[in-house]
């Protein structure tokens, strides 16, 4: 099988046009990491932007920073760093979940819309990215957005590429809005409290004005006792007070620990990388849903067969493992949801994959837009073919 690592974007447009010609179908990726999210892969070649490399933009003083998308992640982060700023949605490293190697990139975080625990107060990546770069399935190079967040009407191109998972052009640079590192960050743990109460204290603590920036609940027995997390950050005196302020609001639902510096980092990397069903070989489903609604759609899952699972954004977002037998679970799962919520199976092995469908299936309405969409932008199907829904 071809690979093809253009090294400017003139060169990926000419490899695309040549592919296009050809009718040839290729698979697109960045650092590879993510390889095993979607559908199994039904293409003929590779195109990689690992060689698409390097920041071509930083301005500290206007908060933004722009990449070629094939430039690692943690060289992103670590320029930031230096300055003393961050990405604000915080986003997800893969590689131990789904068992990967090589390095995440800039360019597939927007690609796959990648955010973390962080995203209930800083929003998603597409909220944060204010510019694009692609080729399209024509081989016509395209650029949406600048280095200014503006309102404008017709079709957003930066919001569409994000999580589109490379079925609608190659990604070749990225720009994003940026904000400065808290000077303190603290976490309050709760401990021994039922899915029920953890998500009942969480939104108790997200209504408050408080400005809460992580809420998890790991229950017990995933990942030892049972605890609820709480993230607030800003400035020292400021966590002090929203210390005090959180402990007396909290006080129905026992005296929460203080938690900082890397124990408190250790626990929302966890979280973030979903590491508490790293390594395992169980099918890994995301599901998004309303807080309220989580208790009681794990317990319907786990009423039909074997699951685990723990809570983010505040309930709003489940990870649940179960085994990856049959269809991993997916007609439980989405019966569970019904009608709220949506589910996207992470990790299974490629015959589940192939099987189910990976994404949350859509209307018949939306799936006529998602198909006009692909049309439009990739008239041939030769981006990632089949990845999201079967024939697009």
């Amino acid at each position: 099988m071809s690979i093809y690592q253009p090294r400017t974007e003139a060169e990926a447009a000419t490899l695309i046009g040549e592919a296009a010609a050809r009718g040839e179908r290729l698979r697109l990726v960045g650092g590879g990491t993510r390889a095993g999210i979607g559908r199994p892969a039904q293409d003929e070649a590779t195109l990689s932007a690992a060689a698409l490399t390097g920041i071509t933009l930083h301005e500290p003083a206007e908060l933004v920073i722009a990449a070629r998308a094939g430039t690692p992640l943690a060289e992103v982060e670590a320029r930031l760093a230096e300055g003393g700023q961050m990405l604000p949605f915080e986003p997800m490293d893969h590689r131990a979940l789904l068992g990967t190697a090589g390095a995440p990139t800039i360019g597939a975080v927007a690609a796959g819309n990648i955010s973390g625990p962080r995203r209930i107060a800083g929003g998603a990546a597409r909220d944060s990215l204010i510019g694009v770069r692609f080729v399209n399935g024509r081989g016509e190079a395209v650029k949406s957005g600048g280095r200014v967040m503006k309102n404008v009407t017709g079709l957003d191109l930066v919001k569409l590429m994000a999580g589109s998972w490379g079925t609608l052009g190659f990604l070749t640079e990225v720009t994003f809005k940026v904000l400065p590192v808290p000077e303190r960050t603290a976490t309050l743990v709760l401990a021994g409290l039922d899915d029920a109460r953890a998500v009942e204290a969480m939104s108790l603590c997200l209504g408050s004005p408080f400005e809460i920036t992580g809420a998890a609940h790991l229950p017990e027995g995933l990942d030892g006792a049972g605890r609820t997390a709480l993230r607030i950050e800003g400035f020292s005196a400021s966590i002090d007070y929203r210390l005090g302020e959180l402990t007396r609001l909290l006080r129905r639902f026992g005296r929460p620990e203080t938690v900082e510096g890397e124990p408190a980092s250790a626990l929302w990397r966890s979280v973030r990388d979903v590491l508490p069903f790293a390594g395992g070989t169980d099918a890994v489903w995301r599901l998004s849903t309303a807080p309220s609604r989580g208790p009681a759609v794990t317990a319907a899952i786990a009423a039909a067969r074997p699951a685990r699972w723990f809570y983010d954004w505040g309930g709003g977002l489940v990870w649940l493992a179960t085994p990856a037998t049959g269809d991993a679970g997916a007609a439980d799962v989405r019966a569970a949801l019904g009608s709220g919520g949506h589910a996207t199976l992470v990790r299974a092995p490629d015959p589940v994959r192939a099987m189910v469908p990976v994404f949350e299936p859509l209307s018949e309405p939306l799936m006529r837009i998602t198909a006009g969409l692909k049309a439009a932008h990739d008239p041939a199907g030769l981006f990632n073919p089949g990845r999201m829904y079967a024939g697009i």
